[in-house]
């Protein structure tokens, strides 16, 4: 080997632990990214005066359960929490509306209070709370992420209060582990969701974290005012 040779495999290997060292550097920068990607409450209706006489009525309607009202605004051909039966005595019976403690009450005020926004379905335009369903990133997976919905909620290092705190996350998209974990206290009742943080395990309480596949209520604007056309995971099929 000459010493022209000798001298050019020391530098080429080098050079080849540079490239892989800026690999690494890459996928890391990526991993940050991911973990800092947010997506920050909105209301796309918000400038619409039709939508917030409505949305008023309709809170004050959940407030006192006036399961008239409620009735009086869906879309006889409603989307249903099963996806193969549509209308309002399905809605009707899927979601206890009879009884005086039917879970809606406290979903649809929920999914009220997050936002909205547009999305395209059945060759028209729907308004869906809350707004998750319409801003949800095409690159992510829907199923294992999530969305930290509160802004400053903290993350711990186990399912406690009183564990160490990690950090806090604002609006942030979060990879799932598990989507309910019971409190270390037996006799809590708080319960948690596990996610991925910073590269490890990490818990937040589950009302401050929200799946695009949950509930949404979906609403289309019509010549006799709002009606709702939707309410199941995912806004239906």
């Amino acid at each position: 080997m000459t010493s022209a040779s000798a001298l050019k495999c020391p530098a080429l290997e080098m050079m080849r632990a540079f490239a892989f060292l800026l690999l690494i550097a890459a996928f890391c920068c990526a991993q940050a990214q991911a973990q800092q990607r947010k997506l920050p409450i909105v209301d796309e209706a918000a400038g619409d005066a039709t939508w917030l006489r409505f949305k008023k009525q309709l809170m004050g309607a959940i407030e006192k359960r006036d399961k008239q009202f409620l009735l009086s605004i869906l879309d006889k051909n409603v989307r249903n929490q099963d996806e193969r039966a549509r209308g309002i005595a399905t809605f009707r019976k899927q979601w206890e509306l009879d009884t005086n403690d039917s879970p809606l009450w406290r979903e649809l005020a929920t999914a009220l209070q997050l936002g909205g926004a547009y999305i395209k379905r059945d060759k028209r335009r729907e308004f869906c709370v809350p707004y998750l369903l319409g801003r949800w990133p095409d690159d992510v997976g829907p199923v294992n992420h999530a969305v930290v919905i509160s802004r400053d909620a903290q993350v711990q290092s186990e399912p406690s209060v009183s564990s160490a705190a990690l950090g806090t996350l604002s609006y942030d998209i979060v990879p799932i582990t598990d989507w309910e974990v019971d409190d270390k206290a037996a006799d809590a009742k708080q319960k948690w969701v596990k996610i991925r943080f910073r590269d490890r395990d990490g818990y937040v309480p589950e009302e401050q974290v929200r799946s695009p596949i949950e509930q949404a209520a979906c609403f289309v604007k019509g010549a006799n005012g709002w009606r709702m056309t939707a309410f199941a995971p995912a806004g239906g099929e």
